[in-house]
């Protein structure tokens, strides 16, 4: 299975590589997280945050937003870029396919999130399947 990745591509480990845990409940998570990752894609358009309809006052003294109106509508997405959170204006035209772009990398992400926690289920099942090991005593330490 091969991702793309900024421009780089990243070989993936194959399932068969990792640690097969027995089990019935086990193959159950192997199932679902292989079928996950073969649906799963990377959005080449995809934005990150949300997308938002926002009022704004002008600041004209005439205006109607002045004088107690809702103010003027814009729409806004927002997203998390170096650390620091940012706001763009989108223009009125643009707010159907932006948030197109934006519910794909929510959709993406989410996936990821389920892999990450198949996975982590997984790691739970081999971690219980697994015989306990010696534990030392503590004044054991210098023999």
């Amino acid at each position: 299975m091969w991702l793309y990745y900024r421009k780089n591509m990243i070989r993936a480990r194959p399932i068969a590589a990792c640690k097969s845990v027995p089990g019935a409940a086990a193959a159950r998570l192997r199932q679902r997280r292989l079928t996950r990752l073969q649906a799963l894609t990377i959005p080449p358009a995809a934005l990150p945050g949300s997308l938002a309809l926002t009022y704004t006052r002008c600041g004209k003294p005439t205006c109607h937003c002045a004088q107690g109106g809702a103010g003027h509508p814009g729409w806004q997405l927002t997203f998390m870029a170096g650390g620091r959170k940012r706001v763009e204006r989108i223009p009125a035209a643009w707010a159907d396919e932006v948030r197109r772009r934006v519910e794909a990398g929510r959709a993406f992400r989410e996936a990821v999130a389920e892999v990450f926690a198949l996975n982590a289920e997984l790691l739970v099942l081999e971690r219980r399947q697994r015989p306990p090991t010696a534990r030392r005593r503590a004044g054991a330490r210098g023999r």
